[in-house]
């Protein structure tokens, strides 16, 4: 008789292990780390990763997959619940700069998998979902100054915030308010905001 899975159950173990592959894969890099060591780190067997993702390159997809979702939904969530365009703007930065250890993290992690994605289509196809994601997000910011040319805006954004993440993982003691500074500044300069703060334009409904 087959054994019968809890599908809640399963969800949560399959979470466990991807937050543990995380971990290691910033550890260890991804081109030297392996299902045991994963496994390892995980205190699980390798058959228990083979069962749930299929191999290595499956659980670093699994893995993206899960970190970049968690990023797009708690700066959706900040960016509906920001009451100004100026607000939004600080939230967007904010859960792209989310503290020192986590972004570096996150940053190494990304690095890595772009890295991988080059040699392997099955990881590319997870990248290319990934900037189809970031992209709605790039053009509801860049929406912020209206919509002609909002694309453009967006893939400038999204060029600025990339260019300072490398900066971040290089940096041996990045300053966060810093980093988050200079994005705002850049991201006011490609909105057109050149003004203070206070010059941005006001698009609540009842404005």
């Amino acid at each position: 008789m087959a054994r019968k899975v809890n599908p809640i159950q399963d969800r949560a173990r399959r979470a466990a292990l991807e937050k543990a592959a995380y971990q290691a894969i910033y550890e260890q890099g991804y081109a030297g780390v392996t299902l045991a060591d994963i496994a390892a780190h995980a205190g699980v067997s390798r058959g228990t990763l083979v069962y749930h993702f299929g191999s290595r390159a499956g659980l670093l997809a699994a893995v993206v997959r899960r970190f970049t979702r968690t990023i797009g939904v708690a700066t959706r969530r900040a960016l509906r619940q920001a009451a100004s365009p100026e607000a939004k703007l600080a939230a967007f930065v904010d859960n792209q700069f989310y503290g020192v250890e986590n972004t570096r993290r996150f940053y190494t992690v990304s690095l890595d998998f772009l890295a991988a994605a080059t040699r392997d289509t099955e990881l590319m196809a997870v990248q290319r979902d990934f900037l189809r994601d970031t992209l709605a997000l790039d053009l509801e910011l860049a929406r912020l100054a209206g919509e002609a040319g909002a694309e453009r805006r967006a893939r400038q954004l999204r060029a600025l915030v990339e260019g300072l993440s490398v900066r971040f993982v290089a940096d041996p003691s990045p300053d966060l308010a810093l980093y988050r500074a200079d994005c705002v500044s850049g991201l006011r300069a490609i909105l057109g905001w050149t003004g203070p703060a206070a010059s941005a334009p006001d698009l609540r409904p009842d404005a």
